[in-house]
This record gives C-alpha cells, sequence and structure tokens, in this order.
C-alpha cells in the first residue's frame, strides 16, 4: 500500500476516530446480541444451555486471548491490514456459520473464526488512535468507547428485525456483510509519522546446532517479550488486579448473555427482552464518557483502584434486583443501574492497570491480562449454562453473576487497602530515617564525619 504519512493530531485523525468508532461497535458491541439467538440456536440443534453457551464463550475468549498476536501482526503489518484482515475473518466466520450443520462447526466459525477477526480489527484500530491523537488523546478515547455504546444499542435491534423474517442463518450470512465494513474503515487508517527512532539491533549469534533447542528459546523470547510473567510475580498490586478482575469475570458477561432468555422466560415479548440490551447500550452512550472523563480528573487519582472495585460491588448487588423480579420496568430500572456500573468498570479497567503498571511495561502488562481474561470468559457461560440445566431457574444464573462480582469486589478493595498501608508504613520508616538523619547533623556539627544513611526508594 502507498505509505503516504499522515500527521498527528492533524485534520485526518478525526476521520480515523470516526472509523474507530465504526470498528469499535462493530466487535465489542456484537457479543452482546447473541442471546437474542440462544433460543432459536437451542431448538435448532436440540441442544442444552450448556452446550448452546459455549457459542457466545468461545467468541468473547477468542476475542481477548488473540490480543498477543494481534500485536505480533500490527509490528509487522501495521495497523491498517491488521484491521483489514480482521474484517475479512470476520465476514467469512459469520458467511460459513450461515451454513453449519451442527454445534461444533459453529463453535469453530461464529465462535473461533469471527472472534480471532474481531479481536484483530478492534485491538489494532485502538493502537493506532494512540498514533493519531496526542494532546487529545483522553479524549479521543472516551470519544471512540461511546461506538462500543452504539454497538450495544443498535446491534440487538437489527438482530431481532432480521431473525423474524430471515431467520438465523439468514440474519448471520447479513452480519457477514455488515462485519466487511471493517475493511473500509481499515483503509482509512493510514501510516502516521512518528518522531520515534528504529531500533538498532544488534545481530543475534550463530545459531547452535540443535536448531530445536534455538526454536524453543526464540518462542520463549516472544512469550516474554509479549506476556508479562515477571511482572505477576514481582508486581502485587498487579496480581490483586488480574486475579480480581478474573474471578469477576466469571460472573460478568452472564447478564449479557442470558437477559434476553430470562426475560422470555418471564413470557416477556421478544421485542421488549430484546430493548432490554438496547438501553443497556443507550445509556451506555452517555454514561461511558461522562465516567472516562471523571476517572481521568487528579482529584479520583489515589482512589481509582476503590472506585473500580466499588463498580464490581455495584453491579453485582444490581443483579440480586434483577433476580428477584422479572416484570419489564422492574428490568428496566435494572439495566439503567447496570448501565451506570458497567461505564464505571469499562472507563476505569484500563486506568487502573496504568496506575498499578509502569508505562514502560504497559503493553507486556496488558498482554497477559486479557490472555488470563480471554480464560475467564471461556468458563463462564458454560458454567451458568449447567447451573441452568441442572436447577432450570435462570435465578440462579444470576444469583451465581452476583456472588463473583461481590466477592472480587470485596477482594480487590480489601487488598489494595491493605498494600496501601503497608506502603505508608514504608513511607513513615523512611521519614523516620530522614528526620533522624537531619537531628544528628544539627546535633553534631557540619564539619564531624558521620556514617553514611542507606535509603531505599519504595515507589516513584
Amino acid at each position: 500500500m502507498p505509505q503516504a504519512l499522515e500527521r498527528a493530531d492533524g485534520s485526518w485523525a478525526w476521520v480515523v476516530l470516526l472509523a474507530t468508532m465504526v470498528t469499535q461497535g462493530l466487535t465489542l458491541g456484537f457479543p452482546t446480541c447473541i442471546g437474542i439467538f440462544f433460543t432459536d440456536l437451542q431448538w435448532e440443534f436440540q441442544a442444552s444451555n450448556s452446550q448452546t453457551s459455549w457459542i457466545p464463550s468461545i467468541l468473547m475468549a477468542v476475542l481477548h486471548m488473540a490480543g498477543p498476536l494481534c500485536s505480533i501482526l500490527v509490528g509487522r503489518f501495521g495497523c491498517r491490514v491488521t484491521t483489514m484482515l480482521g474484517g475479512v475473518l470476520a465476514s467469512l466466520g459469520m458467511v460459513a456459520s450461515s451454513f453449519s450443520r451442527n454445534l461444533s462447526q459453529l463453535y469453530f466459525t461464529a465462535g473461533f473464526i469471527t472472534g480471532l477477526g474481531m479481536c484483530f480489527s478492534f485491538q489494532s484500530s485502538v493502537t493506532v488512535l494512540g498514533f493519531y491523537f496526542v494532546r487529545r488523546r483522553v479524549l479521543a478515547n472516551a470519544l471512540a468507547s461511546m461506538g462500543v455504546s452504539l454497538g450495544i444499542t443498535l446491534w440487538p435491534l437489527l438482530s431481532r428485525y432480521l431473525l423474524e423474517d430471515l431467520g438465523w442463518r439468514g440474519t448471520f450470512l447479513v452480519f457477514g456483510g455488515v462485519f466487511l465494513h471493517c475493511c473500509i474503515c481499515g483503509a482509512i487508517m493510514r501510516p502516521v509519522a512518528t518522531s520515534v527512532a528504529p531500533e538498532t539491533k544488534e545481530c543475534p549469534p550463530p545459531p547452535p546446532e540443535t536448531p530445536a533447542l534455538g526454536c524453543v528459546a526464540a518462542c520463549g523470547r516472544t512469550i516474554q517479550r509479549h506476556l508479562a510473567f515477571d511482572i505477576l510475580r514481582h508486581n502485587t498490586g498487579y496480581c490483586v488486579y488480574v486475579l480480581g478482575v478474573m474471578w469477576s469475570i466469571l460472573g460478568f458477561p452472564l447478564p449479557q448473555v442470558f437477559l434476553v432468555p430470562y426475560a422470555m422466560w418471564h413470557r416477556m415479548d421478544e421485542q421488549q427482552a430484546a430493548l432490554l440490551i438496547s438501553i443497556i447500550g443507550f445509556s451506555n452512550i452517555f454514561l461511558r464518557p461522562l465516567a472516562g472523563l471523571m476517572a481521568g480528573r487528579p482529584a479520583f487519582a489515589s482512589h481509582r483502584k476503590y472506585l473500580f472495585s466499588l463498580a464490581f460491588l455495584l453491579n453485582g448487588l444490581t443483579n440480586l434486583v434483577c433476580a428477584a423480579s422479572g416484570d419489564f420496568w422492574v428490568l428496566v430500572g435494572y439495566c439503567l443501574v447496570y448501565s451506570v456500573s458497567m461505564s464505571g468498570i469499562g472507563a476505569l479497567i484500563f486506568q487502573v492497570l496504568m496506575d498499578i503498571v509502569p508505562m514502560d511495561q504497559f503493553p507486556r502488562a496488558l498482554g497477559l491480562f486479557t490472555v488470563l481474561d480471554g480464560f475467564a470468559f471461556l468458563i463462564s457461560p458454560p458454567l451458568a449454562g449447567l447451573l441452568l440445566d441442572a436447577t432450570n431457574n435462570f435465578s440462579y444464573v444470576f444469583f451465581m453473576s452476583s456472588f463473583f462480582l461481590i466477592s472480587a469486589a470485596l477482594f480487590m478493595g480489601g487488598s489494595f487497602y491493605a498494600l496501601q498501608k503497608k506502603e505508608q508504613g514504608k513511607r513513615a520508616v523512611v521519614a523516620d530515617a530522614l528526620e533522624q538523619d537531619i537531628f544528628l547533623e544539627a546535633k553534631d556539627g557540619p564539619g564531624k564525619q558521620r556514617s553514611p544513611v542507606i535509603m531505599y526508594v519504595t515507589s516513584v
């Protein structure tokens, strides 16, 4: 492709921002509409709840776990090509899924291939946005996140409309054409002129006599470069963050998958059931940018970790209200409160990680975080499906979601508080040592030789 370099913070950056909004709406907004097809897929393949729930779980797991692979492709081919490749893969996956004859084929097409393509398009579009915006990066990310909210709003309505006329096979075929718009968005993302000098790498030593060991060593270096296992071992705050979010994800995606079947189980109209997901998305259009701008204010900098835990706690408590009643207006109120907590989680999840991990280590920490989260996304819906098959009561699914979210919130909040107290204790020791050193200097006089005082820097 022609390498016509664009200027950062220029006029073309706003066109790229619009393309990123569309890409995020097409990719991150799509998994929320899978619940609309849940009953039809069960009836078509005579499958249980657990078997059917593997489709959204594989989709969301691959969407998160393929992040390091996307980083390698971006480094090799650039954001433009990677975004377009993701659009092609997502389209092929949905078109192939419309011809599936069993659930195993759906797992591979609608789950793996579509999820892989959505990951490539989403993460590369977020990456290129960081190159195009420097001075207004916070505003650009807040506006781009509105694309997710628009996708959550429009995908369920479009799915319900197409499902009535075309069935799920015809709807998936149309979705294949919709995902090709990611290719158009990727074509807009021209390369950006950066001031970063190219890296100078030493020539590696000649390979050893055993090529197998050399290949293993190369794979190990690649994993170490993209996945921060060393940070997980030595940074206690990062370990708490990863474990807490992984535990919460076992319950967080369940309402998005099972809310529509739960509403229909209470004999609600299909249009009203699909409207519930759209209410969540429409509320996020206004709440998510507002939460992002508030989280970026200096006044909240020292409390972001606790606000993050509080958002998970509110999310878990809200699910208890949903399990108590299946009335339409009760569920509308639930969706509005759920949107508040969901916006807080979405606005703080990466900001808290930036507060815990230094920015030079952030890409590696984010890579490991997304991979581990992918495993949690893979387990969560099938686990809830097993519970639903055993009890035949959707309320237990929301009780399960509340348990994981509330326990994760308490774990993270308590652990962050304990780590903060420990850090304050270390700072107090250093301050006492400095005060004692000043006192000795004033007592002995400036001319007397004193033994050196060793200071340990515990935080920057």
